[in-house]
């Protein structure tokens, strides 16, 4: 399937948020002793109940949640079907009549009064809100990914809650350890976060693979950083979500938590940390797609112990927005964005990105944080191009990019059973 890691590490590093789990975490066994080793058929449009092994409907499913107060659903961020996934089990939820909130790995618990106008306001527009809260800085993925999910929110009086940290949290964590957190910093983390997890190990290091460059084969103080940052975020999370959940929800009420796929994964990413603070039912979710069209690749089988529910959804396809294929750390006030990966066969490959090229501008406004890159891309769509300039050892050059999708392979074709060609007719 399409590998989704480098924004993980990319996020640790500074860079984008994480995207979510891969086929090298599917199969894998760790998680409930009593699924770890067992595996389920993946099931296009089915959603199976991996503990009884049975394929249910989305209505079905809210039933099964009933007593269930905190679930975890996984997400790639840049697949549609995911979120369309996301909100149908919203909508199956509050059909149900259960008190229905929202905790968003997309805003950090600072955006908490602009995520409460959205809801409170009707004549808030989406303009407004998307500048207001800075959207395009918390999180920067194409708002319209999300839009459905946030409109039936406001329609149905559902509450919303960041349940993230502010990125320089985790980074600080992954330099210098907790040691080097300030009072500030320390305030916006439970008291401890639990990093002793061999299992969340495990998974994690199948997150890399060796063929790719950037990821594999990292040094062990390096990997314990990144795996240090993460339990961070995944603890922040889930601490996050229970006291919404503690402090604004009925009894019965379920709050709902869309977040990477890869920290859903096995609930030993924040599911696992929230349980430290939440003695209530918890379950996850993760939408798992059948088949990768770039590749080819079909998923007939995950491990039972992946999460509670699977639900199976077509193959991945090309994202419904255009991405440039360039990642970039974090930058001081006033440095250039410096190009740290070009992607293979990307829009920015072709267009004749280099490693170490600075970002200086694109169609002619300036790149000076992260939040004006995104909005300028989000208004591109294939087909569309960009002019950049760029400075490439201290020599500012302009490169095009055309933001076009690479067609499909042919599929070979099958061979034909000796003594039956494969013509029209006689």
């Amino acid at each position: 399937m399409r590998r989704l890691l480098p924004a993980m590490l990319l996020v640790l590093l500074g860079g984008g948020p994480f995207l979510g789990a891969d086929d090298r975490a599917l199969n894998l066994p760790i998680g409930d002793p009593a699924r770890r080793d067992k595996t389920i058929p993946l099931v296009l449009d089915g959603i199976t109940d991996t503990a009884a092994g049975a394929v249910v409907t989305p209505k079905d499913l809210a039933a099964r949640l009933d007593g269930v107060r905190l679930l975890f659903v996984g997400e790639s961020h840049t697949d549609m079907d995911f979120h369309r996934v996301q909100l149908r089990v919203l909508q199956e939820l509050h059909r149900r009549g259960r008190q229905v909130l929202v905790g968003l790995e997309m805003y950090p618990v600072e955006a908490q009064s602009w995520l409460d106008r959205w809801t409170l306001e009707p004549g808030m527009t989406e303009t407004s809100f998307l500048e207001e809260s800075h959207w395009y800085r918390s999180w920067g993925y194409h708002w319209n990914y999300y839009r459905d999910i946030f409109l039936f929110a406001r329609q149905s009086e559902i509450r919303m809650f960041g349940v993230n940290v502010p990125r320089d949290v985790v980074q600080a964590v992954r330099k210098e350890g907790f040691a080097g957190l300030s009072p500030e910093q320390k305030a916006l983390l439970p008291e401890r976060v639990d990093t002793d997890s061999a299992e969340h190990q495990q998974l994690f290091r199948a997150f890399f693979g060796d063929e790719d460059s950037l990821h594999g084969n990292l040094p062990e103080p390096m990997f314990q950083g990144l795996f240090r940052a993460q339990c961070t975020w995944d603890a922040a999370m889930g601490w996050n979500a229970v006291r919404a959940l503690e402090t604004h929800g009925d009894e019965g009420a379920i709050m709902v938590v869309l977040v990477g796929s890869g920290h859903v994964a096995y609930g030993l990413g924040a599911e696992r940390q929230a349980r430290r603070w939440f003695d209530g039912k918890t379950a996850s979710l993760i939408p798992v797609p059948v088949a990768d069209e770039t590749h080819d690749e079909r998923v007939d089988v995950v491990q039972a112990s992946y999460a509670d529910f699977v639900w199976g959804l077509p193959p991945v396809t090309d994202p419904l927005y255009p991405t440039l294929g360039v990642s970039t750390p974090e930058t001081k006030s006033g440095e250039h964005y410096k190009v740290i990966m070009v992607s293979p066969e990307s829009v920015a490959r072709a267009a004749g990105f280099e490693v170490g090229d600075e970002l200086v501008a694109m169609d002619g406004v300036a790149i000076d944080d992260r939040e004006t890159t995104n909005r300028l891309m989000a208004e591109k769509r294939w087909g569309d191009s960009a002019t950049y300039t760029i400075l490439r050892d201290g020599k500012e050059l302009t490169l095009t990019a055309y933001f076009r999708r690479h067609p499909p392979e042919p599929a070979a074709p099958a061979a034909s059973a000796p003594g039956h060609p494969t013509g029209d007719g006689e």
